[in-house]
């Protein structure tokens, strides 16, 4: 087991009407404001009438940036960096998924830089300070709420990728599962397989800790128990969050102390398909796993097999890959390139943007005759 340390800054406001208290948490840190959110659904479930409400109340002065894309891009990033430089912002607000709160997190370390955000990820510059970010979750699904990493996508370069420092922890989060009610069938599958990918990505990272993975096993299980339930009753209240909490258990770095670090290939494939074909992430993980999985079964066969034993009681690994598979259909998400629409014709296009974006794992490595293996069995 690895030394590590435990340090999340974040407080967490999970529940009923928590969003209540986010006027009195904001003024401690300024009164101007940018609030950031995605295409105006906030709107349509008066979440974003209840935020102003809660702003005015304090006499907060509020600017704001909207249109942050499913997959956020830096251009947006860049944009809502110079409003909030120009209008000397104190705090940033974000409503809305992971799009817009990596987006804010990203936002908050860019406007005191003076430069673009892409430098943070082409790892040009390095952050010194951030402005104070407000996340108030809309979707469950990244865990971003409670961490400090981000992912971006450059369009020109068709590049996605992420990027992490302590200060881009978000100071304050707002949960409370009934502003995920408005979420469709769809994206919330998509949130189930990407919590359940985010628990695994630590689960193979690189050391020995048995009582982290104790801890995936149980936020996986959450999913498989309570995911397909959710399914069929979007507004159930006490399914929303279940699923709200596991996500955020998922990657605020409980499941990955005393590890050496997580392995993020998967994660790494999903963003090349992503950015190709402006895919949903979740619909790309489901697809990835278990193609990831064939491919290096071999190199991990214990680590798959103790995985089986504890979610799927089965000691095979072929079993394990095929259950694995088999909930991520059960979640009604795509496990195949041809689900979204992708035939052969487009096979080498992802093979060559895997070959520019280096896609490999901290641990389990890849080389560039695995990737027509790995699309294959993706296909």
């Amino acid at each position: 087991m690895e030394n590590f340390i435990v340090h999340n800054p974040t407080v967490l406001h999970f529940g009923r009407d928590v969003v209540n208290e986010l006027g009195n948490t904001v003024a401690k840190y300024g009164k101007r404001v940018l609030l950031v959110y995605g295409k105006g659904s906030v709107k349509q479930t008066g979440l974003y009438q209840q935020i102003l409400q809660q702003l005015t109340k304090v006499k907060a002065e509020v600017y704001e940036y909207s249109g942050i894309k499913p997959n956020p891009v830096v251009e947006d990033v860049d944009a809502a960096a110079a409003l909030g430089r120009a209008k000397a912002i104190d705090v940033i607000v974000a409503v809305g998924g992971g799009s817009v709160i990596d987006s804010a997190k990203v936002i908050s370390i860019t406007i005191p830089a003076y430069q673009s955000a892409w430098d943070f990820f082409a790892q040009k510059a390095k952050p010194t300070s951030a402005i104070p970010v407000m996340a108030v979750l809309t979707l469950a699904a990244t865990g971003t709420e409670m961490n400090p990493f981000a992912v971006l996508q450059n369009v020109r370069s068709k590049n996605k990728q992420g990027f992490g420092n302590p200060l881009m922890y978000p100071r304050h989060s707002f949960l409370d599962p009934s502003n995920t009610f408005s979420v469709p069938k769809n994206y919330t599958a998509y949130g189930v397989v990407d919590l359940i990918a985010h628990a695994l990505e630590s689960y193979f990272g690189k050391g020995d800790a048995s009582l982290s993975d104790k801890i995936v096993f149980s936020v996986i299980k959450e999913a498989m128990e309570y995911g397909p339930d959710l399914l069929k009753n979007l507004r159930d209240y006490d399914l929303r969050a279940r699923i709200m909490y596991a996500a955020t258990l998922a990657l605020n770095g409980i499941t990955i102390n005393g590890r050496v670090s997580g392995e993020w290939g998967v994660h790494s494939i999903g963003h090349v398909i992503s950015v190709l074909y402006d895919t949903p992430h979740g619909a790309t993980l489901s697809i990835a796993y278990p193609a990831w999985l064939k491919l290096v079964k071999d190199q991990i066969p214990e680590r798959i097999q103790l995985l089986g034993k504890n979610l799927f009681n089965t000691d095979s690994i072929d079993k394990t890959i095929e259950k694995l598979e088999a909930l991520f259909k059960k979640l009604e998400s795509p496990v195949r390139l041809k689900e979204i629409k992708l035939t052969t014709n487009h096979h080498q296009q992802i093979i060559d943007q895997m070959i520019k974006s280096k896609v490999n794992g901290a641990n389990i490595r890849l080389t560039e005759e695995d990737y027509p293996r790995l699309v294959s069995f993706m296909a």
